[in-house]
This record gives C-alpha cells, sequence and structure tokens, in this order.
C-alpha cells in the first residue's frame, strides 16, 4: 500500500510561500525525499490501472514551471502531476492526477485534441449525441464528475456548424475532460488510491465510447 505523506504537502506549502530558486536549493533534500514517496504512489495507481486497463506511458510533470510566456516569473509549480496514458491506438484518453494542498483533483478525457480529432468528435456529436449524453447523465458519472467544463467552449458556434444545432452546447467545446477533486483528508487517508480507482474506472465507458468515434469514420468503418 502506498499513501500521500502529510509532508509532501506541508513541502508545497512551505515552496508557495517561497517560491525561489535559493529556497529550493536549501531544502532539495526533502524536495526529492518527497518525490521518491510521490513516485511510489504513481507506480501503485499504475498497477491498479493496468488490471483495467492497459498503460502505455507514465509522465512525472516537472516542478518547474516554464516562465518564458507567463506574467507569473515564480520558478516552481506548487503542486505534483503526473498523467497516464492508455496504450494503443485503439485506445483513446488519458487518466490525469494533480496533487496541490486544498485543490487535489483527478481527470479524464481530451484536452485540446488535435484539429482533424477535434472536428470528428463535433461531427459525431452533430449527428448523434444520444450515447455521450447517456454516458454523461448516468447517476454515478454524474455526481463524481458534473460534466465537461463550457469554459473551454468557443463563444460561437464552429465553421460550417448551426447555431441553432441542439448540440450546440457539445458542438462548441474545444475539450472534453471532466474532473473529479478531494478534500486534503482524503489525500491523507490510507485508502486514496483506491478513491482515486474508483474514480478513474468511472471513465472507462466514455474512453470506450470515445476511442470508437476517433477510430472510426462517420459511417463506423475503422481507421485502424
Amino acid at each position: 500500500m502506498s499513501t500521500i505523506p502529510t509532508a509532501a504537502f506541508a513541502f508545497l506549502k512551505s515552496l508557495k510561500k517561497n517560491n525561489h530558486r535559493d529556497w529550493m536549493q536549501e531544502n532539495k533534500k526533502e524536495y526529492l525525499a518527497n518525490e521518491k514517496t510521490l513516485k511510489q504512489f504513481y507506480s501503485s495507481i499504475e498497477s491498479n490501472l493496468n488490471i483495467a486497463d492497459e498503460i502505455s506511458k507514465v509522465k512525472v510533470f516537472r516542478i518547474n514551471r516554464d516562465v518564458r510566456f507567463s506574467k507569473d516569473k515564480t520558478p516552481y509549480n506548487v503542486h505534483r502531476s503526473v498523467s497516464f496514458s492508455r496504450a494503443g491506438a485503439q485506445r483513446r484518453g488519458g487518466y490525469y492526477l494533480r496533487l496541490e494542498p486544498g485543490n487535489t483533483m483527478i481527470a479524464g478525457g481530451f484536452f485540446s485534441p488535435e484539429s482533424s480529432d477535434l472536428l470528428r468528435i463535433r461531427k459525431e456529436f452533430e449527428m448523434d449525441s444520444t450515447e455521450i449524453n447517456s454516458i454523461l447523465n448516468k447517476k454515478e458519472f454524474k455526481k463524481a464528475f458534473g460534466g465537461f467544463n463550457q469554459d473551454y467552449a468557443v463563444k460561437t458556434a464552429p465553421r460550417n456548424f448551426d447555431k441553432n444545432d441542439p448540440n450546440i452546447d457539445l458542438i462548441k467545446l474545444k475539450s472534453f475532460f471532466v474532473v473529479h477533486s478531494f478534500t486534503d483528508k482524503e489525500v491523507f487517508s490510507e485508502d486514496f488510491d483506491k478513491k482515486v480507482m474508483q474514480q478513474y474506472l468511472l471513465l472507462r465507458p466514455y474512453f470506450d465510447y470515445m476511442s470508437e468515434v476517433l477510430t472510426t469514420d462517420l459511417n463506423g468503418i475503422s481507421l485502424i
């Protein structure tokens, strides 16, 4: 069993107050110790995911921020995050975990898909939204995730789509992911890995549906 230690959040809280390189250098030993523990937790999640799915890649995001195009020049992220990519061309979608004091979450889906995938998804929703709405409105799914974030949407109908289409709220979206948040108390619980997996497993019907959409044309003919 792998758990998240309270020390990991204590470090991130201190980093938020002292977000500069000198402080990080002075506390590098603690940072590395926390990273080792967190990576053990990520490995536990990967192992659990591989029981129900197949993961090809685990990406641990760097704590260093890319500040080249940001007004915020603080050098470090005050959260730790990791993503788990599904294996094979036939499996689409990805799992995400963000650990942050007071703002821990998991997410899953499709963030800013490439233009060809975005068009294919929109065309599918234009043609028939029955299945996606059925998934989004299932009691457990809706309780866990709510729905897609409408903040990630264009303001008007995309080119060649009717603004009066009954599915326009889906068609206007630019990203198709959902989020579930956790309290710090949940994060530090001994069964946090199980809580994470419980939410991840709820994503599978959505991933299976979107995988079929993105690997076929509008006539249902396989593209792989």
